[in-house]
């Protein structure tokens, strides 16, 4: 097996809003924008949001790593793929280190670390604390022999004095190096950071930021010293039949699947967009929000996002939505997640107000103020539907605030779920004709068939309506 030398680094935590993603943006803007270093990012767990800002950031998609939807040799394969080319890699993590679904730390940062052998720089909140900082560090360092925490990074630091106590605690009691200080009230704001959503207006302010931000950053990060301790991590192996692996690509004769992409629908992951492209698919992006007709597809995929903030748009555009609605009741296949389930419902009603959707499938929706469902998301395949063997298990996540009403009983669901919550806490997946539509988001390494299940049928489509 051939050896990667890859500088890398994991971003961790003690605990939740300690500043991992600020800092994170910080440093992959100053390794940017200052020392003009090619960096690969990378996110622990299922999030869209933050993705998108690390991959603004760093001008390279960021890829999701996740121990509870992936083993250890996808998660490696996967890193090693994306990052081989790159200068340095840096994973951010979530919530604290060693936090994960179970006692023994399952889906953890630290997992993450320990799969592809990174160190990992603690992000320490040091709000109304000095020396105790030396026994929280020191226990971070020393609870899991496996994971090297190599460097610490102070966060909302006082004052000169309350920089100095905390230094001299961690030289004394743990003989770990300060590889950054950030000053209490200093932040890194984006413009627009709201949903993760920049109007097309504003890419010059977004630039200004971005280089203000790796001013910033490199005046409170020890830069020299976080790329020494990334590049002590040791060479990693490909592994025989990687995962992911580039196939061949479409020839022209491909099946066509119209991807919904837009400021209401951005939840995609990238290795699923290329796990179509990989089986043979041709992928065409459909702005929901603006083009006025659905154009030949042989199948859609609607992934996430926020279609209730962008409700009256979604209306507006009456002529696409009579479109898909015509399509599915000729049998088009498609498969939709969460934002794609609420656009096929019949209405939507957010902040006091009710919109029309596509009326496709027969429910409406209704958002609420806290989130309905929220963390990963087991199912088992349950029922008959285009995509899926009954009796599988599917491994997902979920997060929305809304959930379905007035759903038509003669409507079929295709899975019961075993985890989470779904749609009514024991059923997901509304099957109908070509359509399958549910909250849980899926990734593409997690569930491989997917990808080949979705062109199969594209394929199918095509042969039937090109020929008939």
């Amino acid at each position: 097996m051939r050896q990667h030398n890859i500088p890398r680094l994991v971003i961790g935590a003690p605990r939740g809003r300690s500043g991992k993603t600020t800092v994170t943006i910080g440093l992959l803007a100053a390794l940017v924008y200052s020392l003009k270093l090619v960096v690969q990012p990378f996110k622990k767990g299922p999030d869209f949001i933050d993705p998108s800002w690390l991959s603004r950031v760093t001008g390279r998609a960021c890829r999701n790593l996740d121990g509870f939807l992936m083993s250890s040799e996808t998660i490696r394969s996967s890193f090693v793929r994306h990052s081989r080319d790159a200068d340095v890699a840096v994973v951010e993590g979530a919530m604290g280190l060693f936090d994960g679904v179970d006692l023994e730390g399952s889906g953890s940062t630290a997992e993450i670390a320990r799969a592809i052998a990174a160190p990992v720089i603690l992000v320490v909140d040091t709000t109304r604390m000095t020396r105790s900082v030396a026994p929280l560090v020191q226990g971070f360092m020393h609870f899991d022999p496996q994971v090297t925490v190599a460097g610490v990074i102070l966060n909302q630091v006082a004052r000169p004095r309350h920089e100095q106590m905390l230094r001299g605690a961690l030289e004394k009691y743990c003989g770990i190096p300060v590889l950054g200080v950030f000053p209490r009230g200093k932040k890194l704001i984006i413009p627009d950071r709201h949903l993760g959503l920049i109007p097309a207006g504003e890419r010059d302010e977004l630039q200004q930021a971005l280089a203000e931000i790796a001013h910033m950053a490199r005046e409170c990060l020890d830069l020299d010293g976080l790329l020494a301790v990334a590049r002590k991590a040791p060479p990693l192996e490909d592994i025989a039949g990687e995962v992911g692996a580039a196939g061949e690509r479409p020839d022209g004769d491909g099946p066509v699947i119209g991807v919904f992409r837009d400021r209401a629908f951005s939840f995609y992951y990238p290795e699923n967009l290329e796990a179509l492209e990989e089986a043979g698919a041709r992928l065409i992006f459909i702005d929901a929000l603006h083009d006025p007709a659905l154009p030949e597809v042989d199948a859609l995929y609607i992934g996430g996002g926020f279609p209730e903030v962008f409700a009256g748009q979604l209306e507006a555009n009456e002529g696409l939505r009579k479109d898909v609605c015509r399509a599915i009741e000729a049998g088009l296949p498609v498969y939709a997640e969460c934002g794609g389930l609420m656009y096929l419902g019949r209405r939507l009603t957010w902040q006091g107000r009710t919109y029309q959707m596509c009326g496709a499938l027969p429910f409406d929706v209704v958002m609420d103020g806290k989130p309905c469902g929220h963390g990963y998301e087991v199912v088992e395949v349950s029922g008959e539907n285009p995509f899926f063997p009954t009796g599988s298990l599917i491994r997902g996540h979920e997060f929305h605030h809304s959930r379905l009403v007035n759903i038509d009983p003669e409507l079929r669901y295709a899975f019961r779920v075993v985890r989470g919550c779904g749609i009514d806490g024991e059923k997901d997946g509304l099957t109908y004709k070509g359509v399958l539509a549910a909250y849980n988001h899926i990734h593409a390494l997690a569930v491989p068939q997917w990808a080949e299940a979705l062109v199969g049928r594209a394929r199918q489509w095509r042969r039937t309506t090109r020929t008939a």
